[in-house]
């Protein structure tokens, strides 16, 4: 029998974190060297070739070495340097939204194309810590066919392949490589390394990589490396080995064919502890990819309804804060902490730009609105495409009156009543400033006028019921234990059910040694002690809402569970406040829920995932769910900013935050005799909303809620003027309850509206999506967890299109 010939295709690249144990400044110093090391071999060498990713880097060197920029155009055009990853940066592969990677890959291969004249073929996030399932439909839809990766390792993820198919849920598939031992190997260990990887080749699969060049802080490929690599070449004892790119290496598997398994799964754990720590840069990341999607759709009505300027610089500018900002190192919070200085600037960049816009553009609308009449005009603005059933908080100037307490009416634009509330403002002078709360229905992306009648008496309503150790509403009845005060009942009145097994909102705190990644950790049970010492009362009692304040203590930090309910809304809110001032430990909020056989789920990026429940730490993004195996009842809890969870059984447990040393990584220890930095300290605020369910959560509003929690409202207090638009609008309809669109937004070529739908409860769908105020109506079939994009063009005698993620 012949003997098979393993080639390894020789991979030159520097994986450059612009930012890990140094800030972005240095990191823009070695990614300078890096490049220039990298041309400097290519004229040594004329068979060597260079890999990199990461657009925002290139554009670095752009910027900065416009020469050195021309030489790297030239070697793209020769074949010698390789365009890899197609994202803006390396980024999380958890923590961003489904959004937030559509839009790493919208600029980064936009750029790559302008710029160099190329677009990757391959995504390359080798650093990465774990990969959502939904990656491949992504990548698939932004022009890459190939993925490398290398975490996790072998030991984190038994028995996954290191070459095979990486298949969604929609069916799109990638070919992917997992690299064997690392994305850097060094001199002393080329030689050794080719031969362990060619004893690594599957059955059919002749060819395999290995990655070489000096990473993390940047150096690429040596002299060293190439002349060991030449050797290599030449010895007859070493596996045959050649100079190439992920590009070619893809290229010659696809040409064989080789039989290779299909994977399914997400690609998890390596460093679990990372979905939690650094909690704040977390909820930042959650705030400004909210708020830009918001501030794109108003901009858009804006301009094509009413000629208002959109602003694309600025939006794209602060998108690429955001995307830089998602770099592993640093939304997995395992920087040094001067690094997060400089992520609070560029978050607070974002924020900024994306305020103004919004702001602009509500303004821009609400000038074309008749909001002449009687009573002070208020305008909500809903940036979801549903009709939205939901609490509208908004402030003003007010007056007290005759008895010393504000009163007032609010009406819709027809005149309908609506209850509403006072609620205490933020303000602490007095001056007549008040807070107001009501709940109503808001059209899909959209808006809708009330007016404000203040001095006038509202019929009060009956309030929601309250008492110093409960809440009570039409839907559910809660009981707080008045010792510990955890939630000792949750009683679901519609559907004759106790909904916890347990006490319930109970503060967990759990020993915690590992390092700032968690490595080689994959469950947190360490249990050292509970929050207690209860102190609760009322906070606020109306016809809208009414407000228990439970308030708790552990050692040094305190715990504010604040439980809301609404007399109108089917769920529980908490606003949660934590003062945390302990080390090496975790906060988990514990829910014990009253099912059997419980099937876990977890929202992922654009799509969701089925997990056991089995207690492992896992990443998930806005909400959670455990429902029984008859899909009869459940449980869904939304969070509007933590990305880590664990499921045991039927016990739901979201946790809040971890307190290790800022970037210590094992096996390093710290000395007992010197002082640290630990992370988390401080104030933290956070909302979470309880969900119990008949069914399962595809058929509830599971997905809805969360979205809703995570989608604050926008509202302005206007003026009398005229105007041609009508009290209340929305701009979008889609007639399936599990299509959800997620962005409407101009074209990056400024010709045409783009929206981007998904299909949130995975089964195949058809759905009818209208733009009622541009004319426009389209038939779209889903499949599942299906994304789609489509380009309606401005000239309304062109046709709508389906488009991919690049919008071309």
């Amino acid at each position: 029998m012949e003997q098979r010939v393993i080639t390894i295709h020789m991979i030159g690249n520097a994986h450059i974190d612009p930012v890990w144990l140094w800030r972005w400044q240095e990191g823009f110093q070695a990614a300078w060297s890096t490049f220039r090391s990298a041309l400097d071999r290519m004229n040594e060498t004329p068979d060597f070739i260079f890999t990199c990713a990461q657009a925002a880097v290139y554009k670095w060197i752009e910027q900065a070495d416009p020469d050195m920029f021309e030489e790297i155009k030239q070697r793209v055009k020769d074949g010698r340097w390789q365009v890899a990853g197609g994202w803006w940066m390396q980024p999380d592969c958890n923590i961003p939204s489904g959004e937030s990677f559509v839009r790493q890959a919208l600029y980064a291969q936009r750029y790559f194309r302008e710029k160099l004249g190329v677009m990757a073929k391959t995504g390359y996030n080798v650093d990465s810590f774990g990969h959502n399932a939904m990656l491949p439909q992504i990548l698939k839809k932004s022009g890459m066919d190939n993925y490398v990766f290398m975490r996790p390792g072998p030991n984190e993820k038994p028995g996954l392949p290191d070459v095979f198919w990486w298949q969604s849920a929609d069916g799109s598939c990638v070919l992917t490589y997992r690299i064997p031992f690392s994305y850097n190997v060094g001199s002393t260990h080329i030689e050794e390394m080719a031969k362990r990887i060619a004893d690594m080749a599957p059955d059919g699969v002749n060819d395999m990589m290995e990655f070489y060049g000096v990473g993390n802080h940047g150096g690429g490929p040596t002299k060293e490396n190439i002349a060991l690599i030449k050797q290599m070449a030449a010895d007859p004892n070493m596996p045959r080995v050649a100079f190439s790119s992920p590009d070619q290496y893809f290229e010659t598997l696809r040409a064989y064919h080789p039989t290779l398994p299909t994977v399914t799964d997400d690609l998890q754990h390596h460093a679990s502890g990372c979905y939690s720590v650094n909690a704040w840069v977390k909820a930042m990341n959650r705030r400004c990819e909210q708020l830009l999607t918001t501030a794109e759709e108003f901009s858009l009505i804006a301009h094509t309804m009413f000629n208002a300027p959109y602003p694309q610089r600025e939006l794209t500018e602060a998108w690429h804060n955001v995307l830089f900002n998602q770099f592993h190192d640093i939304m997995a919070g395992s920087s040094i902490k001067e690094a997060y200085e400089d992520a609070r600037d560029f978050f607070g960049q974002s924020l900024k730009l994306a305020d103004e816009s919004l702001n602009y553009a509500v303004n821009a609308v609400i000038r074309h609105i008749n909001t002449e009449g009687e009573g002070i005009p208020l305008i909500a603005f809903n940036p979801l495409s549903w009709e939205r059933q939901a609490p509208i908080e908004f402030e003003m100037q007010g007056t007290k009156f005759e008895d010393g307490i504000p009163k007032a009416v609010i009406t819709d634009a027809d005149g309908r009543e609506i209850a509403s509330q006072f609620i205490k403002t933020s303000a602490t002078v007095g001056n007549g400033r008040l807070r107001i709360t009501f709940t109503d229905k808001l059209p899909p992306m959209g808006y809708k006028l009330y007016r404000v009648f203040l001095g006038k008496q509202e019929q009060n309503p009956k309030p929601v019921a309250i008492t110093k150790d409960s809440i009570e509403n039409r839907y559910y009845r809660m009981e707080i234990d008045a010792g510990t005060g955890w939630i000792k009942r949750l009683y679901d009145k519609t559907n004759g059910k106790e909904v916890f097994a347990g006490p319930a909102a109970l503060p967990v705190v759990i020993y915690d040694p590992s390092d700032t990644w968690s490595h080689g950790v994959f469950r947190f049970k360490d249990e050292i002690g509970r929050f207690a010492d209860a102190e609760i009362k009322v906070i606020e009692q109306g016809p809208v809402c009414s407000r228990l304040r439970v308030k708790n203590r552990y050692g040094c930090s305190t715990l504010t569970q604040d439980f809301i309910m609404y007399a109108d809304l089917d769920y529980i809110e908490c606003r949660v406040k934590v003062d945390w001032h302990e080390k090496y430990k975790m906060l988990k909020i514990s829910f014990p829920v009253n099912v059997e056989e419980p099937q876990a789920a977890y929202e992922i990026p654009y799509g969701y995932i089925q997990r056991p429940a089995d207690g492992e730490e896992e990443p998930g993004q806005q909400w959670i769910d455990v429902t029984d195996s008859n899909g009869d009842y459940g449980l869904s809890i939304a969070t509007d900013s933590l990305y880590s969870y664990d499921i045991d059984g039927t016990d739901m447990r979201i946790t809040v935050l971890r307190s290790p040393v800022y970037a210590q990584h094992d096996p390093h220890k710290p000395n007992p005799e010197e002082e640290y930095e630990y992370t988390d300290q401080g104030v933290h605020e956070f909302r979470y909303v309880l969900y119990p369910h008949r069914g399962d959560w595809q058929q509830s509003r599971t997905v809805k809620y969360a979205h809703e929690l995570n989608a604050p409202i926008p509202w302005v207090i206007d003026t009398w003027h005229k105007g041609t638009q009508i009290g209340a609008q929305g701009f979008i309809s889609i007639d399936a309850e599990n299509v959800e669109a997620t962005v409407m937004k101009l074209s990056e070529d400024r010709d045409a509206i783009i929206v981007r739908c998904y299909e949130t409860a995975g089964k195949e769908t058809d759905a009818v999506i209208k733009l009622p105020a541009f004319d426009r109506e389209w038939a779209a079939h889903f499949g599942v967890c299906e994304i789609k994009t489509y380009k309606i063009p401005l000239n309304s005698d062109e046709k709508i299109t389906e488009t991919d993620m690049l919008e071309l």
